[in-house]
C-alpha cells in the first residue's frame, strides 16, 4: 500500500459520522447483509508512526457471532484487541496485518480462550482474511460446534443402531456412515458395497423378497421398508430393518439412492421372549384353570347342595355349605346328613388340612369311607380309628391332616352320641342359654399312628337346637380363638329364632373382606 493510499496518522481508513464512528461502503455494506455465517469489514487503526496497530469493525453480516455471543450490529465500532485482548500477539493477528499489508488472504484455524469475557471454554475456529479496498473481509466459521454436532450424531446412531447410505448411480459412488459397517458385520471390508449386494446376505427367504424389492427401487423407484434377516460371516443372525427410497430424474429413472439401516436384532429378540413368556403364562394359566374346574366339579358332585333342610329320624336339619371357591383355594370341608338302615340319623361335619385337588380328594375319601363304615353298623370310635389309619398309610396320597366330628342320633331314646378328633366343639342351645359340650378325647387324624378315640352322649329334650360347624364359620384375622367361640355363641342367642336361622348367622359372623376359607353347618333341632 502506498503513502498514497493509507489514511492519515492515528485514524482509521476513513472518518464519518456512520455507526460506529467508521464509513461503511455502501455497496460492501449491502453484500455483506446478504450474506451467510459470520462476515465482517475490519478496518486498521495506526499509530503516530503510521503502524497497524488495531483492526476496527466497519461494518457486519446479520448472522456474525462472536464467542461471547455478539451479534451483527453489536460489533460494530469495537475494535479487535479492545474486544478479545487474547489475539495479542497470535499468529492470528499477524495474520490480519499481513493481509493488509500485502494483499494476499490469509487463512488460518484459531484456538481461543476469551479470558476477559469470563468465557471458560476454549474454542476453534477456522478464519479466513481477504484485503478488500481500505480493509479486511474477514469470515470465521466455529469448528467445534460442527464437530460435536458430528459426535452428537455419531453416538444418537450407535445408541439407536442405525446407519445412513447414500448411492449415486450417474457416477457409483456410495457412501456409509460408520454405523452401517458394524450393523452388516463389514468392519474390516475395504469400503461400502450397493445396495444389491447387501440383498445377497439376507437369509432364506427374505433374500429374493428383498432382491426383488431392490429391482423395483432400481428400476421405478418404488420405495423399499422391510425387516430382513441378514447373515453375517460368523453365521450370526441379524434382523434389520432397510428402508431405501430413490431420486429420480426428469423421465422418472433412479439417480440416486438414499438408504437407513437400523439393526433390530435386540428388539426381536426380546419380543421373542415376551412372547414365549406370554406362552408360558397362558399355558400355566390354562392348566390352573383346567385343575380348578376340574376340583370344582368334584367338590360339587360330593356335595352338590350347598343350602337345603334334611328331615332325618325326628330331627330338622338346615345345612350351610359356602366354598370360598377363588382360584385354586379349594378347600376340604364336608358333611353328611344321612339316615342310616336302622332308622338313626348319621351327622357329620369335617376339614381337611390344605387346599386344592388333594384336599378335595382326601375329603372324598373320609366321606365315604365313614358312610359306608356307619351304615354297617361301626362304632364310632372305631371309625375314627380306622379313617385316621387311612390317612397314615395310603401310599398314593400325599401326607395330610383332618379334624371331624360325628354324631349318631337314636329317635327312641331321644339320645346323640358323638365322637370328635380335634375339631371344634358343638354348640348346644337349650332353652335360651347357648353351651359348648365337653370335647371326649379325640387327636385330629392323620396326627399319630396311637390315637385315642372316646365317645359322649346327649339326651335331646324337645326344642333342643345342636349347632356342627368348621372353622370357617367363625376365625377372623387377628381374633383368639377363644374370642372366636364367645362371639359365636353370643350370636346363636340374638338370632335365635330368625328364619332362615343359618343364613342370617352367616351374615352376621362373617364379613366377605375377611373370608379366606369355606364354610360348613349344620343346625339341629328336636
Amino acid at each position: 500500500m502506498t503513502d498514497h493510499d493509507r489514511p492519515a496518522p492515528g485514524t482509521s481508513a476513513e472518518t464519518s459520522s456512520t455507526t460506529g464512528g467508521t464509513a461503511r461502503e455502501p455497496a460492501l455494506q449491502d453484500v455483506l447483509d446478504a450474506s451467510f455465517g459470520s462476515m465482517v469489514l475490519l478496518e486498521p487503526v495506526f499509530d503516530a508512526h503510521e503502524e497497524v496497530v488495531d483492526f476496527r469493525f466497519a461494518a457486519t453480516s446479520p448472522e456474525a457471532i462472536d464467542i461471547a455471543g455478539r451479534r451483527g450490529r453489536e460489533l460494530l465500532g469495537r475494535s479487535i484487541l479492545e474486544t478479545y485482548p487474547g489475539v495479542a500477539g497470535s499468529d492470528l493477528w499477524q495474520g490480519y496485518r499481513s493481509a493488509y499489508m500485502t494483499g494476499v488472504r490469509y487463512e488460518g484455524e484459531l484456538d481461543y480462550e476469551e479470558v476477559a469475557a469470563g468465557i471458560p471454554r476454549l474454542s476453534r475456529y477456522t478464519v479466513r482474511a481477504v484485503p478488500c479496498g481500505r480493509g479486511l473481509i474477514v469470515s470465521w466459521s466455529r469448528l467445534d460446534t460442527h464437530e460435536r454436532r458430528q459426535r452428537r450424531q455419531a453416538l444418537m446412531q450407535r445408541l439407536a443402531r442405525t446407519g445412513w447410505m447414500d448411492h449415486d448411480l450417474l457416477r457409483d459412488e456410495i457412501t456409509w456412515s460408520p454405523e452401517v459397517y458394524s450393523i452388516f458385520g463389514r468392519s474390516g471390508s475395504p469400503g461400502p458395497v450397493a445396495l444389491r449386494d447387501l440383498a445377497a446376505q439376507a437369509a432364506g427367504t427374505d433374500r429374493e423378497a428383498l432382491e426383488d424389492e431392490v429391482r423395483r427401487l432400481m428400476t421405478s423407484g418404488e420405495r423399499i421398508d422391510r425387516t430382513v434377516r441378514i447373515l453375517l460371516s460368523a453365521g450370526e443372525v441379524r434382523h434389520v430393518r432397510i428402508v431405501a427410497e430413490a431420486e429420480t430424474d426428469a423421465h422418472g429413472d433412479p439417480i440416486e439412492l438414499n438408504g437407513l439401516f437400523q439393526d433390530l436384532t435386540a428388539v426381536k429378540r426380546s419380543e421373542q421372549q415376551l412372547l414365549e413368556h406370554q406362552q408360558a403364562v397362558l399355558a400355566h394359566q390354562g392348566l390352573l384353570a383346567a385343575e380348578r374346574d376340574l376340583a370344582a366339579r368334584l367338590q360339587n358332585t360330593l356335595l352338590p347342595v350347598s343350602q337345603q333342610v334334611l328331615d332325618l329320624a325326628g330331627l330338622v336339619v338346615d345345612v350351610a355349605y359356602q366354598p370360598v371357591q377363588e382360584g385354586l383355594n379349594l378347600g376340604g370341608d364336608w358333611y353328611s346328613a344321612v339316615e342310616l338302615p336302622d332308622g338313626s340319623a348319621l351327622l357329620v361335619v369335617g376339614d381337611v388340612a390344605g387346599h386344592g385337588l388333594d384336599a378335595v380328594a382326601t375329603m372324598a375319601l373320609l366321606r365315604f369311607t365313614a358312610k359306608g363304615m356307619a351304615i354297617t353298623g361301626t362304632p364310632l370310635p372305631e371309625i375314627l380309628h380306622r379313617l385316621n389309619t387311612l390317612l397314615l398309610h395310603a401310599a398314593d396320597r400325599p401326607y395330610s391332616t383332618a379334624t371331624m366330628i360325628m354324631a349318631c342320633y337314636q329317635p327312641e331314646t331321644s339320645r346323640l352320641t358323638w365322637v370328635q378328633a380335634g375339631h371344634l366343639p358343638p354348640l348346644l342351645l337349650r332353652q335360651g342359654e347357648a353351651r359348648y359340650l365337653p370335647p371326649p378325647a379325640g387327636i385330629l387324624l392323620g396326627a399319630t399312628d396311637t390315637p385315642r378315640y372316646e365317645a359322649s352322649t346327649l339326651d335331646l329334650s324337645p326344642g333342643d337346637e345342636l349347632l356342627l360347624y368348621t372353622d370357617g364359620l367363625i376365625e377372623s384375622p387377628g381374633e383368639p380363638l377363644d374370642e372366636a367361640l364367645s362371639r359365636l355363641a353370643r350370636t346363636v342367642v340374638e338370632r335365635n329364632g330368625d328364619k332362615p336361622f343359618l343364613e342370617g348367622l352367616v351374615r352376621a359372623l362373617v364379613k366377605p373382606a375377611d373370608r379366606r376359607d369355606d364354610i360348613c353347618a349344620l343346625h339341629v333341632r328336636r
